[in-house]
């Protein structure tokens, strides 16, 4: 096909589009899309490890998202790589694992009830929009340690705009137009982000004078090597990142989850009767089926073989999470939503067969939170409603800048 009409293809319609080339031309394969290099997109599992088991100085992953630098910031783990990205993420570990997940339980189930509690009963409405005013209370509350107050209201009217602005629809495929470099000369995100890093810096600021139990907290009594403190700066740009990254992601998968439960027989009554385990089961086969971004990119800094191909540097590898998410010998009759898959014995998925949050050194600080959150608000979803579809026909997806959302926002009617 010529570019334009792959690039149009990968836009509109990316995972029929990876379904026919997978088809036609197997599981390696090469797509040319807007003004990129050649991407190479592998869908077997061995190709994957390959990958995520590569030489991170080879395989770089901040390059690929350097079109997010003009809103995250330079020193967002997101953008590193090498040394200085295991240097940085090693800083960031600490907050998201172990004891600490039963600590921001109780905050995030919190936060769910209060939100559920003002939503419409007996009408229809869109889920999406309310999963992401509640993943956004978590960030601020649990990540940024806002309290009750101005200030919690202040960052989250700033930050819901700042976000329509940057990050929604259309305006990150303008971004990716324009390129970092323009945007950064030019400052035209500096109206939407000026606002929202004051109340950011201020916050950091009443932090390093009283300590809490939230992430930023922790982040501030974090050690470089060499002994030193974060700056306020790269403080700024991580709260950043972990806002752009656990945020609408989070939302969306909540969002795709209930989707797939008032659609799948039964489903939501099991969430009701199962509570936790089933919700996370639920949340996993979404995260399977409906992932929330399609791929992973690596840029090869060298010329590697990866899958028996022999490719240039510059090249793109793509292990692609919608392709190997729906392989029929790993997970059979793979277009099937079957939380089923995640519960047992013997659950299905794996480190390169089940790969929304990436993998290798790259794998997603938050994965293990983002989890947990799923688990938390959509257990607390079943316990206190009931839902019915408003249209049986599934949802289509759409394009939300970089990821893949529900077109019609997980439409419902609760009661």
């Amino acid at each position: 096909m010529p570019r334009a009409a792959q690039t149009a293809a990968w836009t509109l319609r990316p995972g029929p589009f990876m379904l026919r080339a997978q088809r036609d031309f197997g599981d390696a394969f090469t797509i040319k899309i807007g003004t990129e290099p050649p991407w190479v997109m592998l869908a077997h599992p061995d190709a994957i490890r390959e990958v995520f088991r590569g030489d991170p100085a080879l395989l770089h992953a901040g390059k690929a998202n350097v079109v997010l630098r003009p809103l995250l910031g330079r020193a967002s783990v997101l953008l590193l790589d090498g040394a200085e990205h295991l240097r940085q993420r090693k800083l960031m570990l600490p907050p998201f694992h172990g004891a600490r997940m039963a600590g921001y339980r109780e905050m995030v189930a919190e936060i769910a009830r209060q939100q559920i509690a003002t939503w419409p009963r007996g009408e229809p409405l869109s889920l999406a929009p309310r999963m992401q005013a509640i993943t956004l209370d978590v960030v601020l509350r649990v990540i940024f340690g806002v309290r009750e107050g101005a200030r919690l209201d202040a960052l989250r009217a700033r930050l819901r705009t700042m976000m329509d602005r940057i990050v929604g629809g259309p305006s990150l495929l303008a971004m990716v137009a324009a390129g970092p470099e323009r945007i950064e000369r030019y400052g035209i995100y500096k109206p939407a982000l000026k606002p929202v890093d004051a109340l950011l810096y201020e916050q950091i600021r009443e932090r390093r004078a009283a300590r809490g139990d939230d992430v930023l907290s922790l982040l501030l009594d974090a050690r470089h090597d060499d002994g030193s403190a974060m700056t306020d700066a790269e403080l700024r740009d991580e709260l950043v990142t972990l806002l752009v990254a656990g945020h609408e992601t989070t939302a969306t998968a909540l969002a795709w989850t209930a989707e797939r439960l008032v659609r799948a027989p039964g489903g939501w009554a099991a969430l009701q009767r199962r509570g936790e385990e089933y919700a996370e089961a639920a949340g996993k086969e979404a995260l399977r089926l409906r992932p929330v971004l399609p791929v992973v990119v690596r840029h090869l800094r060298a010329p590697m073989a990866i899958a028996g191909l022999d490719l240039p540097a510059g090249t793109v590898v793509a292990p692609s999470i919608y392709l190997v998410h729906r392989r029929p010998e790993i997970y059979p009759d793979p277009a099937r939503f079957d939380p089923e898959r995640f519960l047992g014995d013997k659950p299905q998925g794996g480190t390169y067969t089940w790969i929304p949050f990436g993998g290798g050194v790259r794998r997603c600080l938050g994965a293990a939170f983002a989890l947990m959150e799923l688990r938390v608000v959509l257990a607390e979803l079943g316990r206190t409603l009931d839902a019915a579809v408003v249209d049986a026909a599934p949802e289509p997806t759409r394009r939300r800048a970089i990821t893949l959302v529900p077109a019609r926002g997980a439409e419902v009617v609760l009661s």
